[in-house]
């Protein structure tokens, strides 16, 4: 229940109000019986709760119950604190993990496709009293973007998104399988690969591809390409640029929605950056992103025929440089997607920046003079949470603003520039994370230390965990 919430809160803009009233006329139109309701927890994965109808006609006005022990949780629910400690997560608030509020966005309502009659829609995280709970992502570049507005820009984002599809043989759901983390499926290959963007192999996957595409297109999303990647059964899935919050949402209900259609129809699809099979090249997520102001100025584009990028996206640019190392936590959350950076890898493995050339971290895209000129940022890890991937462009970007960095000459052979090296490890990428002075300013310190906290005890699990690589490297010779 949530009792003590405000019973009408005022938490929604005039937008949402309205298109509450929408959502609810739709509800009865289509007749829907249930309704989904995700949240984005810290690591990028949706949780939430089904609702019947009549009951969330009322959350729609009240939010949602929900337990705020979703945030102690790792990549694979082990606890990081105790559950019940004082201040455990540095908010007093969050004392014994009492419930929070779920409050909808009725601008994120979508009927599911592939179900009978059920709706989703995306919340943010509040306490009761209606603030909101500072480790809400989405939250946290809601803030972003208010600041940026201020400021008189506008965020516009694309997403080139990198992923296996595999054929699912086992699940492995033997009790004995059902840990955290679970026994991974056993899984083969569904193509060849290795024939880099040819039609013969992307119409070797055609059935579950043409099923991606439908469901995605019918929930709305502004799918773009499809694309035939490198390894077995690596696709790439692009979208249209859209701005503020609506690309992180779009990333979140693309990433759930792929996963459970594949599942759904016997195969396995993983957005792990390196993943441990035979001949699999490393996936990334490609952030395009610009600055607009007013209704369709692009602010980095040139003002010249001959002016690669304006000031205010060089500046931009230096930023992202700058705060580059910081920014790694929540470009690449996962140990994983550390193992993606290697020389002449077409992922970067330095600081750097380059028109027109896939191997710097900061792709400068368009031709002088084009008015569509942007800034591709190469960096990201396909499993990123997409608000804290947003939120550090933009936090870096309006440092860059503010202090009108400058990039530095471009790196024209990016894997030979005398640049800094991005981390090796998580380990390297939550120290730079936690000393950030700008991050702890613009997220807060308590955000800065939670998260840090969370990824810390990542590394000590995955550090305590004796791996294949040393059981063949000393079992035998010492």
């Amino acid at each position: 229940m949530t009792t003590g919430f405000i019973a009408r809160h005022e938490l929604w803009t005039s937008e949402q109000i309205e298109a509450a009233d929408r959502l609810r006329a739709t509800i009865a139109e289509r007749e829907l019986k249930q309704v989904r309701i995700a949240w984005c927890d810290q690591h990028g994965i949706l949780r939430g709760k089904t609702l019947e109808i009549p009951h969330f006609l009322s959350v729609l006005r009240q939010g949602k119950d929900f337990q705020t022990a979703t945030l102690i949780f790792d990549t694979t629910n082990n606890p990081v604190v105790p559950p019940f400690g004082a201040d455990a997560l540095g908010d007093p608030r969050m004392t014994g993990l009492p419930d929070g509020v779920l409050v909808p966005d009725p601008l994120t309502f979508t009927v599911l496709p592939w179900l009978d009659r059920t709706g989703w829609i995306l919340s943010e995280l509040h306490y009761r009293s209606g603030e909101r709970v500072p480790f809400d992502t989405r939250g946290v570049l809601t803030d972003q973007l208010t600041r940026l507005g201020q400021e008189g820009f506008e965020y516009v984002s694309g997403i080139e998104m990198e992923f296996y599809l595999t054929r699912l043989e086992d699940p492995m759901l033997g009790f004995e399988d059902c840990g955290y983390p679970p026994t991974p499926p056993k899984v083969t290959a569904v193509g060849h690969g290795f024939q880099y963007l040819t039609e013969s192999r992307g119409d070797e996957i055609e059935p579950i591809l043409t099923i991606l595409r439908d469901n995605l297109v019918a929930l709305g999303l502004p799918l773009s390409t499809i694309e035939d990647e490198w390894g077995p059964g690596q696709t790439e899935f692009t979208f249209e640029p859209l701005t503020g919050r609506a690309t992180a949402d779009a990333a979140v209900l693309a990433r759930t929605a792929i996963k459970q259609l594949a599942r759904r129809h016997g195969y396995h699809a993983t957005f792990m950056a390196r993943p441990a099979l035979p001949n699999a090249f490393s996936s990334g997520w490609h952030l395009h992103q610009s600055l607009r102001t007013g209704s369709t100025a692009n602010a980095f584009a040139g003002t010249t025929d001959d002016e690669l990028l304006s000031a205010t996206g060089m500046h931009f640019m230096g930023g992202l440089l700058r705060h580059a190392l910081a920014c790694s936590v929540l470009t690449t959350p996962t140990i994983n997607g550390y193992k993606r950076y290697r020389p002449d890898s077409f992922a970067p493995d330095r600081i750097a920046w380059a028109e027109e050339n896939r191997g710097a971290m900061i792709r400068v895209t368009g031709g002088r003079g084009d008015g569509n000129t942007h800034l591709e940022n190469r960096i990201g890890d396909p499993a990123a949470n997409p608000y804290l991937y947003l939120a550090s462009q933009i936090a870096a970007g309006r440092d860059g603003l503010r202090h009108k960095l400058d990039p530095g000459a471009s790196a024209d052979e990016p894997y030979l520039a005398e640049a800094v090296s991005l981390p090796a490890t998580l380990e390297q990428a939550v120290g730079h994370f936690s000393g950030s002075e700008l991050l702890r300013a613009e997220f807060g310190e308590a955000f800065v230390d939670y998260l840090a906290m969370i990824k810390r005890h990542e590394v000590s699990r995955f550090n305590a965990a004796v791996t294949d690589w040393e059981h063949r490297e000393y079992f035998e010779v010492y």
